[in-house]
């Protein structure tokens, strides 16, 4: 099997700071847990962002600034949300392309997403595709449904994706495709050909995906934008999500990946050769 990457998902846009003490809600504090889920053993870390008092923003200059503190502190393969906050317009979800991170993230489809719909229309995937080729941005497809697979397959067909593609399964999110063995399996059999994967198993589900995915030959992301505990009743720290997944693949034989490695295996530029431009 391929060393496994991790990423990091370690803030979010449903995560409140009052719900946890150690979300990293400023540039700096995404600054210091880079550098500590690094430490643990992450490649990726996907990047939200919130205003200093904890609100959702999609504005540029913060993601610039929370750009600047992680790789002032890591070497980590930075990867922007382009789903931002329910609500938020996609001109809005895709101006931080012009940043020009190594990736971004491109959601597959419309999906219910507790009491909201998170909007995914065509026309929406198609304008953010179109500024991830006009900036160079590699996009990651998150997968929350089977149909989301089929929605990527037309995309290759209109030429505005080509495949294969590194791909996340986002299980267990309210609304979503359930966080189920059977249903990752289901999902890894019907990705195109050639294509890479993770998922990311919501709450509770979170580290039995991550132990199924390292059996299986995937990948994995943890993080408190998907899971707050560590255990029943215990608050995690992001990277004690990530140091337990590397932890298990290390016991199961399987070696983790460094970020250099991370973007071998993923076709990306190593850093400082041109291929992280932010």
């Amino acid at each position: 099997m391929d060393p496994l990457i991790i990423t990091c998902a370690p803030v979010g846009a449903e995560v409140r700071p009052d719900q946890t003490p150690y979300l990293p809600y400023t540039p700096r504090l995404l600054g210091e847990t880079a550098r500590a889920v690094r430490e643990a053993g992450a490649s990726i870390v996907h990047v939200h962002c919130r205003n200093d008092d904890g609100s959702n923003t999609h504005s540029i200059r913060r993601f610039r600034e929370a750009y600047d503190a992680i790789r002032a502190q890591s070497d980590l393969i930075v990867q922007f949300s382009t789903g931002g906050a329910i609500g938020m317009t996609p001109e809005e979800r895709s101006g931080v392309l012009e940043l020009r991170p190594e990736m971004a993230t491109l959601t597959c489809g419309s999906v219910n997403f507790g009491d909201d719909i998170f909007e995914n229309s065509f026309p929406i995937m198609r304008g953010i595709l179109k500024k991830m080729k006009e900036f160079g941005v590699r996009p990651e497809l998150e997968i929350f449904d089977k149909g989301h697979i089929s929605n990527a397959r037309r995309l290759a067909r209109e030429r505005l994706l080509s495949l294969p593609q590194h791909v996340d399964l986002v299980l267990g999110v309210p609304g979503g495709l359930d966080a189920t063995v059977q249903n990752l399996a289901d999902l890894v059999d019907d990705l195109p050909a050639g294509c890479s994967w993770s998922v990311a198993g919501i709450g509770r589900q979170q580290l039995a995906m991550a132990m199924a995915a390292i059996a299986m030959g995937g990948h994995v992301r943890v993080g408190l934008e998907d899971n707050l505990y560590y255990a029943r009743g215990r608050l995690a720290r992001n990277e004690e999500l990530v140091a337990r997944v590397a932890r298990i693949a290390q016991e199961a034989g399987r070696p983790v990946a460094t970020p250099e490695q991370a973007r071998k295996l993923l076709g990306l530029t190593p850093l400082g050769a041109g291929g992280d431009g932010a």
